[in-house]
């Protein structure tokens, strides 16, 4: 099993272009040791809200290219973001979740990934039908080859089973200069 940080860096080598808005905590963290980019939206102070945001963005830029990347804690304080995501389906959203089973930011509290929650089929059942669970690096890079750069109907959403790995990196908190950046990188200055 690959960790979360490995895992990241799979994603960003083959994000292309593609804007990827980070779950705060530990996605954000590894996305940031994997490779610090102007495309990369670190949320603060925003558990839960990774795919809300992405969703958002793809709606209303429907020529970008989005990846969420969000943890499985994360995702299960908002999952009822993923019914909007079904309902509305925008092609260029794919949502990645890491899941190590465990709320890692907040301090390895278990979440119920840990005891059978499957995020694949609960997207699946709300909606986004290209739902897969990988625990590998050549089944996640199987995953992004085939849903996250090719060009689907709808939204894609990808479960990557990962073990917990210590963040190595942080971004900056300048949440005002992270916009900044960002919002210049998708060709919307602030």
């Amino acid at each position: 099993m690959m960790t979360r940080l490995e895992a990241t860096e799979v994603i960003v080598e083959m994000a292309g272009d593609a804007a990827i808005v980070a779950s705060l905590g530990h996605p954000a963290y590894d996305l940031f040791a994997a490779g610090d980019r102007a495309r990369n939206f670190y949320t603060w102070g925003s558990m839960g809200l990774a795919s809300s945001i992405g969703l958002g963005l793809a709606l209303a830029r429907p020529d970008v290219r989005v990846i969420v990347l969000d943890g499985d804690g994360s995702l299960l304080m908002n999952l009822g973001s993923l019914a909007t995501i079904g309902l509305l389906r925008p092609q260029n959203l794919l949502v990645i979740v890491m899941d190590n089973e465990e709320y890692a930011t907040t301090g390895g509290q278990p979440t119920p990934t840990a005891h059978g929650a499957d995020l694949a089929a609960t997207a699946r059942a709300l909606r986004i039908e290209s739902a897969v669970t990988v625990r590998t690096e050549r089944e996640l890079r199987d995953a992004l080859g085939q849903s996250a750069m090719s060009n689907l109907q709808s939204a894609r959403f990808v479960v990557a089973k990962v073990q917990e790995s210590a963040p190595t990196a942080k971004p900056p908190l300048d949440y005002v200069g992270i916009k900044t950046r960002f919002m210049g990188a998708i060709g919307n200055p602030a």
